[in-house]
């Protein structure tokens, strides 16, 4: 997967938006203000993707691609390596599942102004 496949992915995502706030490399994906997906620009290398807990354990367990979250919360985050040994159907479905978890997280009030 390219960089810029990633990137379309998620901005089809209803109200997703891309930022940069950590540093200029690190792009952040979220919906409705709250992360769901980050990528290193430079050197597209891995994605965290946020994940259910029990089922972070099981991907990483399921899948030597995937790890705990880097520089994140690592019950709730996981580091996918890009390395050709997951289809990109797959990372793009992890994707859309932790898009799902941040949606389901939010207030229906919050939704709602989203049209989510």
């Amino acid at each position: 997967m390219h960089l810029e496949q990633f990137r379309q992915y998620c901005l089809s995502l209803p109200a997703t938006e891309e930022t940069l706030p950590f540093d200029e490399d690190t792009l952040v994906f979220k919906v409705a203000g709250k992360m769901f997906a980050l990528a290193n620009m430079t050197v597209f290398e891995s994605i965290n993707l946020k994940c259910d807990p029990e089922q972070a354990i099981e991907l990483r367990e399921g899948y030597a691609a995937v790890l705990p979250g880097y520089h994140m919360n690592k019950q709730h985050w996981n580091t996918v390596l890009i390395d050709g040994s997951i289809s990109n159907q797959l990372l793009l479905q992890w994707t859309k599942d932790s898009y799902d978890l941040v949606v389901q997280s939010l207030s229906k009030k919050i939704r709602a102004a989203y049209g989510l």
